[in-house]
């Protein structure tokens, strides 16, 4: 049984914070096809023997990296807001697409890895879990305020969709080390969003 599933003791949980680091920095520089074992226990300075005692091997690794990944982003998602066509709901908006950032470049590697050709379909499925659940939280946010006031929008979904992919993408670039003001980035995001909705003033 992995060990990232059983209660650890110190010494266990040291060693796993070593190699979760380690796969961290070998998943950045060689991509998930490129990563073995080999690399990740020579970076961490631990044997195969040990890594084994607590993952499978590469993909269990990543799996860890990635719950915690997935966690803080289905947060980010859950705390979507209502969105009204005001000043308050712009700079709401504009709170959340920062929150988003933030997020995304605590978990850089793993997301870009995630949304990568490269990651494994089991792997890369429960991504697009993710894309879908901040999509309908999205979807509900930005329309219930013109709903509530008899507007419907036409491709609701459709609209959330095309604004994940571009605030992903934006991130995936910013987190590659592209000097992009975050903050302006992020405002400028959320400002087209809200112009996608039609809630521009």
């Amino acid at each position: 049984m992995p060990a990232q599933d059983r209660e650890l003791r110190a010494q266990g949980r040291e060693t796993v914070r070593k190699l979760l680091e380690a796969g961290i920095i070998e998943f950045e520089e060689r991509g998930f096809v490129g990563v073995r074992v080999d690399d990740v226990v020579k970076r961490a300075g631990i044997s195969h023997g040990t890594f084994y005692l607590y993952f499978a091997n590469k993909e269990d690794l990543f799996k860890a990296l990635l719950r915690d990944a997935l966690h803080d982003m289905e947060i980010v998602a859950g705390d979507f807001p209502v969105v009204t066509s005001d000043a308050t709901g712009l700079a709401v908006l504009r709170k959340w697409v920062r929150k988003f950032s933030a997020a995304y470049a605590a978990h850089g590697t793993v997301l870009r890895t995630l949304v990568s050709a490269n990651a494994p379909l089991e792997i890369f499925t429960d991504g697009l879990h993710l894309f879908y659940s901040i999509t309908q939280a999205m979807t509900t946010g930005m329309t219930a305020a013109a709903e509530a006031g008899g507007r419907h929008h036409e491709n609701a979904e459709l609209t959330a969709f095309a604004c994940l992919m571009m605030l992903e993408r934006m991130n995936f670039v910013m987190t590659t080390e592209v000097p992009l003001p975050p903050d302006e980035t992020a405002d400028t995001i959320a400002d087209i969003m809200f112009a996608a909705f039609g809630l521009a003033v």
